[in-house]
């Protein structure tokens, strides 16, 4: 197989391998174009899935301010009760986004891959 003759950003030559029966890899493919915007757009979005850890972190230092309140008196038992469910409602919370982000990513990478199983299906019907 050739390389591609995509140019980089940087401006030197793409490394990769050409598709078949193409001059261009998957990454600079023109018919591609759309598929590449669309997968790019989301990457800055997700921002690492949402920073879940972070969030995650955040829920525990409140619950340790919570705690520490409680057993030093400044708490009412049932206010701490109350506050430690909401925590835990916002833990569920984040876990659950986290879930509906994985399955988006996975949804967008098996639609690519569906296309490119199509695309190959299509070229040996051609004759490729």
């Amino acid at each position: 197989m050739s390389l591609c003759s995509g140019i980089r950003a940087d401006g030197g030559r793409c490394r990769a391998q050409a598709m078949r029966n193409s001059e261009w890899c998957i990454n600079h493919h023109p018919e591609r174009a759309e598929a590449r915007r669309r997968r790019a757009s989301k990457g800055g979005k997700r921002a690492g899935r949402g920073r879940p850890i972070a969030e995650l972190g955040s829920l525990r230092e409140e619950n340790a301010v919570i705690r520490r309140r409680l057993l030093e008196g400044d708490l009412l038992p049932s206010v701490a009760a109350v506050a430690v469910q909401s925590i835990n409602t916002d833990i569920r919370a984040v876990g659950v986004t986290l879930r509906a982000r994985e399955q988006e990513e996975l949804t967008e990478r098996l639609e690519v891959l569906e296309e490119a199983l199509e695309q190959r299906k299509g070229e040996r019907r051609h004759g490729a």
